[in-house]
């Protein structure tokens, strides 16, 4: 059971990071399917990753370069994955008028005005928004990285359980993508948001998660609008606003 379960990690880790898995890991979409419990818990250790950095840097940085060392660190071990999807999903919504002419875009390499548009604006939200809590604790720094990049996540991977994947495999640019979630996997992923949420001290955690379903609902509805559904490109524009959603509940409840 432990060896099922660490595969199944390892599966994830491999899935939204650039840290290769062990050799002896086999990957098909069944595990990959299983994989998805762990989602959050990748998060943790991103978000974990990034707030040492955070915390190291302080010691010898300003702590708004330091945020920037923190910053490098999520995308250097992510490989730029969410903001990818990020820009994808805006350069399809902004530029496409037909679901399929959508699809198309997302699915091309390039990226468009929207696209950089929104990643500009992303990093230097999330920049300008842990400064800001920075000014005021600089330990809460590192407590809303690791929340917000295990929330965002679990909340991204929560869309596999309810929502249509509209894009098959062989039709995609990135890699195969977890489309299908039981009980159990949603079961885990909240479970590990919960306990995370509760170990970082945050206050008004209550409040943080039902935002983040609000978040999470108005989401929904345009993404049903706009294709009928996610794709991995959507999960990952889901990922990084959620994200700054997170950074910007902790910043006004620090007010």
């Amino acid at each position: 059971m432990f060896a099922r379960e660490l595969t199944l990690f390892f599966i994830a880790m491999g899935f939204f990071t650039r840290i290769p898995m062990p050799a002896w890991v086999q990957v098909d979409s069944e595990r990959l399917n299983q994989a998805s419990r762990y989602f959050a818990l990748v998060g943790v250790m991103v978000g974990g990753i990034c707030a040492l950095v955070y915390g190291l840097s302080t010691k010898v940085l300003p702590s708004n370069i330091a945020i920037l060392m923190a910053m490098l660190t999520g995308l250097l071990l992510t490989g730029g994955f969410h903001e990818d999807g990020l820009a994808d999903t805006a350069d399809g919504f902004g530029g496409g008028w037909r679901v399929q002419d959508k699809l198309t875009i997302m699915k091309d390499s390039r990226v468009g005005t929207y696209g950089v548009l929104a990643l500009v604006m992303s990093l230097l939200f999330k920049f300008v928004l842990l400064s800001e809590i920075a000014l005021f604790d600089g330990d809460l720094v590192m407590a809303a990285l690791v929340v917000g990049h295990c929330l965002s996540r679990l909340l991204a991977a929560s869309l596999i359980f309810t929502e249509t994947y509209v894009r098959d495999d062989d039709t995609s640019k990135s890699k195969p993508l977890a489309q299908s979630q039981t009980l159990n996997e949603l079961g885990i992923l909240l479970l590990t948001g919960i306990v995370t949420l509760w170990l970082s001290g945050i206050a008004s955690a209550l409040s943080l998660c039902l935002v983040l379903l609000a978040v999470r609902q108005l989401l929904v509805r345009g993404y049903r609008r706009q294709i009928g559904g996610y794709t991995g490109d959507v999960l990952g524009a889901t990922q990084q606003v959620s994200e700054l959603v997170c950074y910007l509940f902790i910043l006004v409840i620090s007010l």
